[in-house]
């Protein structure tokens, strides 16, 4: 994942191929206002199972296509913008009058390169076999942290992360920051679990590693002792990384250091060489997120033979590029990531798969040439008006909160009125002119790519923050909160339905848009964003009593979330989708707050059988539709820190009183929270 991406409190969905996704069934016609009538189970009890009710015909006859994990109107919506998308790069492809050095020429060659597999496949590793000799050279430790550095160049992350972010503490500034990284499997916790799943898990991804070896050559007996280095390594890292509960701690992960205090701290990496490698400079300060991890990392340095190193450094290159290189290590790579964690039973079409890596390293070019074909600025001026809308119904919620003195009231506004917004698309497009692409190999450009992207990154250090700069494309489903920038961010392609649907009625585009406006909005107030204030920085801003008010409220959706079960014995964890569980709540809220004021509302008119306020819950419940395989539901339980689609509609519904009025839940019922549990903050 793209590592500033990772601190942003990214407001709807992760799904696997990195980002955030897409649509569902509901044609945006007028005949089914926005919400399809066929796709509810009326059999169902609204008070029970919302979810069941609303959304159970459509989770019953849409089952999860062969080349995904998760289906659902993220990923639909996502699939009509690669149609899109397609289009954009087949043309720029067959563009031989395209300017050299032009966006569509890179993207064009970029595309031409990734579709040529007959050419992928002739190649081989011959494009990396330099890189491979490179690393099995290494002869020392001075070896080592060059061959480290410049797997941070190509913008992998072996041993360890470094990058340049925004300090959270000086928020108009830019910081080297350190962080815990170098595992294969998706967390930490896969590797120090002992349950039966975890255990199955690990054996299989030394199947995986061993099998990769041997594809790059290696008899089984290496193969297989190099996969046990590597497991070794990686355990000792993973024992040393913390928790991503932890993490989502800013205060644990702020830990600013001069470069006189990293030497001490770990000596062994020998820093000035280091960074002399890495050919940026040396940073006079640093975040330093997990100091007891760069302590491990520091005794490995001398612990660990070399011979062990060069194995997994080998490793860590070659699974971070092997979706690039031809069929055979494509296809371990999916066998294990994407058939055994995922569920997935067949890779997506290989144009897909280019078309995401292009998004990756080529994503403004693309997005800009999206966003001529598909985003009109009358489209910016309506998301505009109702981003004001919820911004004035948060803040009449602020005002009138029962919980929270004046002084802390005054500050909270005071962050509410500074919030930037950003819709649609950059003012000012990232510049790619430094970036050379050609036709000669697809590996070759995805590489140049990733040391562009690392390059860009690190030259951020020493200079103003950009304002202007997004951490998103347009053609990304999606929407964030930068609590750093203190700004929410809504790019072209989430401004579609079932989101936002022109052609609907206020309750459900307050339903589904709104709420999604007030998500991100409330992470500028859930357990992380609070601790930054309205410039970004990482400050308490809060009495010590509303601070302690505000803990013992979310701690009853804390405890609320952990008594969700979606697959065997195996919970939600509430503290780890805190965040996004308290954004869904407080989202609803402020978008129901806001819908009140629409003469929707005030007239009570009914549409298709229902009333303005539950066309208003329909509307979110859509949204979270979804069929998502065992196999993912499991991965996203243990590192996924937002909540399954089906418990984002029952949880918060659960607490709100609007939901129970419009639906006539009463005390006992599934869907209505006992007096006691009931979760109200904003």
């Amino acid at each position: 994942m793209n590592k500033i991406l990772q601190k942003l409190s990214v407001g709807l969905i992760i799904i696997s191929i990195t980002s955030f996704i897409s649509l569902q069934c509901t044609s945006p016609d007028n005949e089914n206002h926005g919400f399809d009538l066929n796709q509810m189970d009326t059999t169902a009890n609204p008070a029970q199972d919302f979810y069941q009710y609303s959304v159970g015909n459509w989770v019953k006859n849409n089952p999860i296509p062969d080349e995904y994990s998760y289906w659902g109107s993220f990923t639909i919506l996502a699939e009509e913008n690669y149609k899109v998308l397609k289009e954009i790069l087949e043309k720029s492809a067959n563009d031989k009058s395209a300017q050299k050095g032009s966006n569509v020429q890179k993207i064009g060659d970029f595309y031409a390169t990734g579709m040529d597999s007959v050419m992928i496949e002739k190649l081989g590793i011959k494009p990396i076999e330099d890189d491979l000799k490179n690393i099995a050279s290494i002869n020392s430790i001075d070896n080592l942290i060059s061959t480290i550095a410049w797997g941070h160049k190509l913008n992998g992350s072996p041993v360890f992360n470094i990058y340049a972010d925004i300090d959270a503490k000086n928020s108009t500034q830019h910081i080297a920051t350190l962080s815990q990284s170098g595992l294969g499997l998706p967390d930490r916790d896969y590797y120090t679990k002992t349950d039966k799943n975890s255990v199955e898990t690990r054996a299989k991804y030394v199947e995986y590693v061993t099998k990769m070896f041997k594809l790059l050559g290696y008899t089984e007996r290496d193969a297989k002792n190099n996969a046990k280095s590597v497991m070794n390594i990686e355990t000792r890292l993973a024992k040393a990384s913390m928790t991503r509960v932890e993490r989502r701690d800013p205060n644990k992960t702020y830990n600013k250091m001069s470069l006189k205090e990293i030497k001490k701290l770990a000596p062994n990496l020998e820093w000035d060489n280091y960074f002399s490698d890495l050919g940026f400079g040396t940073p006079s300060y640093f975040n330093v997120e997990q100091p007891e991890f760069f302590k491990e990392v520091n005794k490995m340095v001398k612990q660990v033979p070399i011979k062990d190193w060069r194995v997994y450094l080998t490793w860590n290159f070659i699974d971070g590029v092997s979706t690039y290189l031809n069929s055979d290590f494509d296809n371990a790579n999916f066998e294990f990531f994407g058939k055994y964690l995922r569920g997935s039973k067949v890779q997506s079409a290989r144009w897909k798969r280019v078309m995401r890596t292009i998004n990756r390293y080529l994503g403004e070019a693309l997005g800009q040439l999206y966003v001529e074909k598909t985003f009109p600025p009358e489209a910016k001026q309506r998301a505009s008006k109702i981003v004001d809308n919820l911004k004035a119904a948060m803040k009449n919620r602020i005002e009138n909160l029962d919980w929270m003195s004046d002084v802390t009231k005054k500050q909270a506004l005071h962050k509410l009125d500074a919030f930037g917004v950003k819709i649609g698309y950059p003012d000012k497009w990232k510049d790619y002119s430094t970036l050379e692409i050609n036709r000669d190999s697809y590996i070759g450009n995805v590489l140049k790519g990733s040391m562009f992207a690392f390059k860009r990154n690190m030259e951020k250090l020493g200079k103003p923050i950009d304002k202007t700069e997004w951490g998103m494309t347009p053609q990304t489903v999606n929407a964030y909160y930068n609590p750093t920038r203190n700004e929410i961010v809504f790019p072209a392609a989430i401004l579609q339905p079932p989101f936002f649907n022109q052609k609907a009625d206020d309750a459900i585009n307050y339903g589904a848009m709104g709420a999604v406006i007030g998500h991100e909005i409330t992470h500028g107030f859930d357990d992380q964003g609070r601790k930054f204030d309205a410039d970004g920085n990482l400050k308490d801003w809060w009495t010590k009593d509303d601070g302690e008010r505000f803990e013992k409220r979310a701690q009853k959706i804390f405890d609320q979330f952990d008594s969700y079960y979606p697959i065997d014995s195996l919970h939600i964890n509430g503290k780890l989708t805190a965040g996004e569980n308290i954004a869904d709540l407080g989202g609803l809220t402020v978008a129901y707050t806001a819908f009140k004021n629409t003469d929707q509302y005030k007239k009570n008119i009914k549409l298709d059988g229902f009333t303005p306020s539950q066309r208003f819950f329909f509307g979110w419940a859509q949204v979270w539709e979804n069929n998502i395989r065992v196999q993912s539901l499991r991965l996203r339980i243990q590192t996924d820190p937002h909540s399954p689609g089906k418990y984002r509609v029952l949880g918060p519904l659960s607490n709100m009183p609007e939901f129970w009025n419009a639906f006539n839940v009463k005390p006992g019922d599934n869907m209505r929270m006992p007096e006691d549990k009931v979760v109200k903050i904003w």
